[in-house]
């Protein structure tokens, strides 16, 4: 049976740690799909997220909604994770991890080696390459990078990724952008049960009651982006996943009771009147 943490004064008082660095809180958040840069900025102090994922490569070829937006965010007040979005190959994910780490050294984060490690050849379903992830995986870390793997639920995967020094695993709950939820809950599981290092979900939470649900199971951290961004009120909605999240953490923290076949009353029977 996994050993419970016991619960802090404060969800702020129960720090995450990845590689070495404490973050307060468990949500971290995207830069991507928002309707405008005002928009984007306004969810993420809402979110209370400090770690901003940015897709390096839209943003070094200007991509549509990405012009500017490594200089629309504080970045002494956030920190940075680039991420290899769009790159196919493991070579393509490990050059532009490079570039990743650049980008974060020239907007004054130089101790910043965190890169979000995305291999998705699969232009359809947006599922990742466990091989080529795991290839650029063994590269990244031999250059010293922090890295945060995003994978399917697999947990030998997941494993494999803990040994060759990835500083996290990032298992999707569904597939990216599709708001089902969390449909792969079983292996997620084991996965926490098993990860020595944080288990952040990633991908596919649509709603603040999923985002519980993972915390509930265990999870470290999440990473939302599109419920937040293409929500009716994003602002609001970050603010909603933010105690989600913070809710979730807690109730893992409590311990809930136990799931029974049949009533058990809230008033013991003892001592009651007789008529």
């Amino acid at each position: 049976m996994q050993t419970l943490n016991r619960p802090t004064e404060h969800p702020s008082e129960d720090g995450l740690v990845i590689a070495g660095r404490t973050f307060r809180s468990r949500l971290m958040t995207g830069t991507g799909k928002y309707r405008t840069f005002e928009e984007m900025r306004h969810s993420i102090a809402a979110s209370g997220s400090e770690i901003v994922t940015v897709a390096v490569r839209r943003v070094q070829t200007k991509a549509p909604g990405h012009e500017g937006l490594a200089e629309a965010l504080d970045w002494t007040k956030i920190w940075m994770l680039p991420n290899t979005a769009g790159c196919q190959t493991a070579e393509e994910a490990v050059r532009v991890a490079r570039l990743g780490r650049e980008m974060a050294k020239l907007l004054g984060q130089e101790d910043n080696n965190f890169v979000k490690l995305e291999v998705i050849p699969d232009a359809k379903y947006l599922l990742p390459d466990p091989i080529g992830t795991l290839q650029a995986a063994e590269q990244l870390v031999k250059e010293g990078f922090a890295v945060l793997p995003y994978i399917n639920a697999d947990p030998l995967l997941a494993k494999r990724l803990e040994e060759v020094g990835c500083v996290t695993v990032m298992p999707l709950g569904s597939p990216i952008g599709s708001g089902q939820g969390i449909k792969n809950a079983a292996n997620i599981q084991i996965i926490i049960e098993n990860a020595r290092v944080p288990v952040v979900v990633d991908a596919g939470i649509g709603a603040p009651s999923e985002a519980a649900q993972a915390m509930e199971m265990g999870a470290d951290a999440l990473l939302v982006n599109t419920a937040i961004a293409q929500a009716v009120n994003s602002i609001a909605m970050a603010r909603a996943m933010n105690l989600a999240t913070e809710a979730g953490r807690l109730a893992y923290q409590a311990g809930r009771i136990p799931i029974k076949v049949y009533a058990s009353a809230s008033s013991p029977l003892t001592g009651t009147i007789n008529s």
